[in-house]
């Protein structure tokens, strides 16, 4: 069904507003947003709503619509995810990230690929291409709900930094599968070079241009201290690098992701004001919180109007195969490293939830594609059990593991933390404008006695806290111990970068410190 500009417009609206209710109405009974959406999206795609029928329309039928959204939301759901990920944190735990995100994607791959080919006897295209999509995980619930449990954050960032990179990876598994496998798989063992070969330059070209633009966005920042400004910048930075890296057949998502990191670490450290740095970040939970909601309300639009009459076979080896893939791919690979327990294991392989992504990638399959019918509703259908039954259950998982450490007084903590920085920031406020002369002494002394007083009663409370929960002054000597590594490393950098030591001695100092990361980290 054709819809005007206007109409489009509106009914985009109306599936907003939709979405923003669900939302809301999940976040306030503590139910992870995407399980309600996905669930909620399919019951009205089942009842029949002469209200919402043209909306059911637009979503399920306008391709130029679904490319719209897709179009928007990848740059927007990575951009999001790179800006405020620590590059220190991706640095320390590089080895258990590049060790999932590398090998155990590629293992998840092609164990689902072949077991699609020969037990589900799909064509090698369409196995291949289910796999790339199975292989791309999608944490957002899982992290959600480690943030309210209070799971060690090492384990949390190990998860969202293989995301960030499975997701290049599976983008491209994706598009060789679509696109070339056919011809690789008739060349034989020169097409197995040949795939390789493009594997590199999809991945190598999208680094490149996105750390290539990132370095540049970063130095226009450093000439201007107007957030709404750098605001619009972070939004041409990601959406160029996308779509230059694909105008180029390479990876846009590993452009995005390289830019992502890069902008948030490096553009940020040399050219950004905390005030901007916060209103960037805003700005990206909003936008990456609105394409989030969407996409999980589009599936479960999406899967009503799939035909599962005889199908359910084939969906549930579908499921086992997946499962399959991520427990083999994540004990295989994680299984020659220290410092990951067998408890984080099974949180990894059970919390490698499938979403938004696989989901973008199916709908960006043309129409021609012989078997898309069949990717979607496999694809729909993991990913359905995986956010449901496998997002419900990671909770209980946690806790019968050991992992949580809710309860411990950690709200108290993080309650009377937030106050002593809300009342440093609001001194050291002041005190910027008693040097300004904008605040007479008269005032100036009223206030910062007021502040003081609220300072001493916070730190009371805390000391409080550490004598009845020790664990959190170890946590608290952990995060200190952390961070004064990371300024002992910039330190060195900027020693080298004025020619003040030599690259080896520099060199040397960096290895010791990093050397020291990891001897902490493996004590957590």
């Amino acid at each position: 069904m054709a819809h005007s500009m206007e109409q489009t417009f509106i009914l985009i609206l109306v599936l907003l507003a939709i979405a923003a209710g669900i939302t809301a109405i999940a976040k306030k009974i503590n139910i992870p947003y995407p399980i309600a959406l996905v669930v909620v999206g399919a019951i009205l795609g089942m009842v029949n709503f002469p209200a919402l029928e043209n909306l059911k329309d637009l979503v399920v039928g306008d391709e130029v619509f679904r490319f719209i959204i897709i179009s928007i939301f990848l740059p927007t759901l990575l951009g999001e995810a790179t800006l405020k990920l620590p590059f220190g944190h991706l640095l320390e735990n590089r080895k258990p990230i590049l060790t999932l995100a590398l090998a155990g994607t590629l293992i998840s791959y092609a164990v689902v690929g072949f077991l699609a080919l020969y037990l589900l006897h799909m064509s090698p295209p369409v196995a291949f291409v289910f796999a790339a999509l199975m292989a791309a995980t999608d944490p957002v619930s899982v992290l959600s709900i480690f943030k309210s449990m209070g799971v060690p954050p090492r384990l949390a960032v190990i998860m969202e930094g293989e995301s960030l990179i499975n997701d290049g990876v599976a983008v491209v598994l994706f598009k060789i599968s679509s696109v070339s496998l056919s011809a690789y798989l008739a060349a034989g063992a020169l097409g197995a070079g040949e795939g390789l070969l493009e594997f590199a330059k999809a991945s190598l070209g999208g680094l490149l241009i996105g750390a290539g633009l990132a370095y540049l966005f970063s130095q226009i920042v450093r000439f201007y201290d107007d957030y709404p400004l750098e605001i619009i910048m972070s939004m041409v930075l990601f959406y160029s690098a996308f779509f230059a890296a694909e105008a180029v057949d390479v990876s846009g998502v590993i452009a995005v992701v390289a830019a992502g990191l890069i902008f948030g670490n490096y553009g940020a450290r040399i050219g950004m004001s905390p005030t901007t740095k916060l209103s960037i970040r805003t700005f990206w939970d909003v936008a990456a919180l609105i394409a989030n909601s969407l996409v999980f309300l589009m599936v479960g639009l999406e899967i009503a109007r799939m035909d599962l009459g005889g199908k359910w076979g084939m969906i549930i080896a579908a499921i086992i195969f997946v499962l399959a893939a991520r427990s083999i791919s994540v004990y295989a690979s994680l299984s020659f490293l220290r410092n990951i327990p067998l408890k984080w294991m099974h949180v990894f392989n059970w919390g490698g939830l499938r979403g938004s992504l696989s989901i973008a990638l199916a709908l960006s399959l043309p129409p021609a594609f012989q078997g898309r019918e069949e990717v979607l509703l496999l694809s729909f259908g993991v990913v359905l059990f995986s956010l449901v039954v496998q997002g419900l259950t990671v909770k209980p998982l946690v806790k019968t593991l050991g992992l949580s450490k809710a309860g411990e007084g950690r709200e108290d903590y993080q309650r009377t933390l937030s106050e002593i920085q809300r009342y440093l920031s609001g001194q050291q406020s002041l005190e910027d404008m008693r040097r300004q002369a904008t605040v007479s002494p008269f005032i100036y002394d009223k206030i910062n006695a007021e502040y003081r007083s609220k300072l001493e009663e916070a730190y009371r409370k805390l000391e409080e806290l550490y004598s009845e929960h020790p664990r959190l002054q170890e946590e608290q000597m952990k995060h200190a111990r952390k961070n004064t590594r990371y300024a002992e490393h910039e330190a060195v950098n900027r020693l080298a970068k004025h020619e003040i030591i030599s690259d080896s001695i520099a060199e040397e100092q960096r290895k010791t410190i990093v050397d020291l990361i990891e001897k902490d980290s493996g004590n957590e």
